[in-house]
């Protein structure tokens, strides 16, 4: 559950900090008052992509915070800074973490549903990945990617030994300029690294020379070096042991102390008269970084891409050159991993096909919760075995969604029928049906209310309401029939100070609930408008009975999980 959010210097948000609340946490305010941008500050908590465009004008640093509250109880504190530059950093705990750490994490407590994410449902090459948040295995499908990825390159190599003889040639010609240009070179691992940081040495030779010179001379050699000063000192600390005891520890240290300090004094001694302050040396390096510079510019962006280059062109020119015999174990090569992709993705299109059904009933009862009565649903599943020009890293199947929304209809392809409102619901629906059933687990849901209104956006509103009781749901909403609906409701409003735009979060009390969302209902809030207002809210307001219900009922679950455990 994310419990507080705090936002420095993004976009128009100067400075801002919110305490979120279970349930069904509503966000309104006129548009372009800044809810996008409270999104986006969750979104780069999660692991989202950073960009300088968001970091507030005349700022340095962007800073998000958050602390979520574990299932089991712990917190746990998030936090991304990003720069103007457009460097990012990302903390948990604050430890220094990579954003994949972020993307991890938040994968296990937060679900962020974005605005028009439902045009995804008009595209069917996305179908698929939206039967697959349901139901497929990520298991499954990462080995039907290998096993793909495998296959490919089996075939790749194969049809690298069928071109013609005057192709192959040409080709072998290409690779082998390339090859020969790299092994001339002959570069080695981190080696740029390496002569980088040799030649920051050759160019400061003389200062190298001379500090370490001067270092040792203080150290060790004169009546006032340090090490003959120590000794001096040990005499007077030994004096005052005599009378203090609590001198003797520091005593009993002296012999360690004195001999790292000549043991450093050795080191800048043989440092200072073994320093190479060759210019030949130094040029040698200069016009080795230039040769490596010169691959990395065309094979790179980095060494470690030219010597994968380089390991490519020699199999790619064993392939070319290959005999006949070659040829064979190649063409036998692909044909097992031709049959190892199709075992693994036949069973991962058994299991869409399953999950398919499933859904599609699933999907007709959410459509009904949601004011699309006697919907029906078909998720249609079809598989390319035969067909290997159309086999991807997902496997063989196509899928697309076909959607009947009125009784005696036939289905059709969701894409052409659908309205956008219809496409709304649908895609609220799949995004609830595929969420976890681990409490604690906030959705955060930006606009899902485009395209509907009247009955369809009061069932909208139910159905979070009714998520609100077992998740914690963050909402953005421009509907009176949604925000009522609210357990907890925050006003989102853009103000002017000193000439500059700012973004504020305000928790509405029940006047203040009133006066907004009368606002909502008719844009100026006129006595009759804001009775409609009080209407809305008293007869939207979640059932306490049920609510009480459902609250025992999770704690008891919740005991008997204890007790079993």
């Amino acid at each position: 559950m994310l419990r507080f959010l705090g936002v420095r210097h993004l976009a128009v948000i100067d400075q801002l900090e919110v305490e979120f609340e279970p349930g069904l946490n509503v966000l309104t305010g006129e548009t372009g008052a800044g809810k996008t941008v409270l999104v986006a500050a969750i979104d780069l908590l999660v692991g989202g992509r950073a960009s300088a465009e968001l970091v507030r004008t005349g700022e340095e640093l962007a800073t998000v915070q958050a602390i979520f509250e574990t299932p089991d109880g712990r917190e746990v504190i998030v936090r991304r800074e990003l720069s103007i530059l457009g460097r990012s950093r990302a903390f948990i705990d604050d430890t220094l973490v990579t954003t994949g750490a972020l993307r991890e994490l938040g994968a296990s407590l937060l679900d962020l549903h974005g605005q028009h994410e439902h045009q995804a449902l008009l595209n069917p090459a996305e179908h698929l990945d939206l039967l697959d948040v349901f139901a497929a295995d990520a298991d499954a499908r990462a080995v039907v990617a290998a096993k793909y990825d495998e296959w490919r390159a089996a075939t790749d190599a194969l049809e690298r030994t069928q071109l013609s003889e005057r192709e192959k040639r040409a080709r072998i010609d290409i690779a082998s300029f390339e090859l020969q240009e790299i092994d001339r070179v002959a570069p080695v691992e981190d080696e740029d690294a390496t002569l980088a940081a040799e030649r920051v040495l050759l160019s400061n030779s003389d200062r190298l020379g001379r500090l370490s010179s001067d270092a040792y001379g203080l150290l060790y050699e004169g009546e006032t070096a340090a090490l003959t000063s120590l000794g001096v000192v040990w005499k007077r600390l030994a004096d005052l042991a005599e009378l203090d005891a609590r001198f003797v520890p520091y005593l009993e240290h002296r012999g360690e102390i004195k001999s790292r300090l000549e043991d450093l004094a050795y080191f800048l001694r043989s440092y200072s008269a073994n320093l190479d302050a060759s210019p030949d040396r130094l040029q040698a390096v200069e016009d080795r970084l230039a040769v490596i510079e010169r691959l990395k510019k065309k094979h790179g962006p980095d060494l470690a891409n030219v010597l994968a280059r380089q390991r490519a062109l020699r199999d790619e020119l064993a392939a070319l050159e290959a005999d006949d015999e070659r040829a064979a174990a190649l063409d036998a090569r692909a044909g097992e991993a031709a049959a190892g992709f199709l075992m693994a993705a036949k069973e991962l299109s058994s299991c869409r096909q399953r999950a398919a059904k499933t859904l599609g009933r699933a999907l007709e009862g959410a459509l009904a919760e949601l004011a699309m009565l006697q919907s029906r649903v078909d998720i249609r599943v079809r598989s390319a075995a035969t067909a290997s020009d159309r086999w991807t890293r997902s496997g063989i199947d196509h899928v697309e969604f076909f959607l009947s929304p009125n009784p005696g209809e036939e289905v059709r392809p969701l894409a052409k029928i659908a309205s956008g409102g219809e496409l709304s619901r649908v895609m609220l629906a799949l995004r609830t049906l595929a969420v976890s059933g681990q409490p604690g687990r906030t959705l955060v849901f930006d606009e899902v209310d485009a395209g509907i209104g009247g009955r369809a956006a009061d069932a909208v509103g139910a159905r979070l309401q009714d998520l609100g009781r077992r998740y914690q749901v963050l909402c953005i909403t421009h509907l009176p029939q949604i925000a009522a609906r609210g357990s907890i409701h925050f006003q989102i409003a853009k103000q002017v100070r000193s000439g500059r735009t700012l973004t504020v979060v305000s928790k509405l009390d029940q006047s203040g609930r009133e006066a907004e969302i009368a606002r909502m209902i008719g844009g100026t809030v006129s006595p009759q408008v804001l009775a409609s207002a009080k209407e809305l809210l008293e007869t939207r307001k979640p059932s306490e009975a049920k609510a009480k219900g459902e609250s025992e009922s999770a704690a008891g679950a919740k005991a008997k999980g204890k007790r079993g455990a």
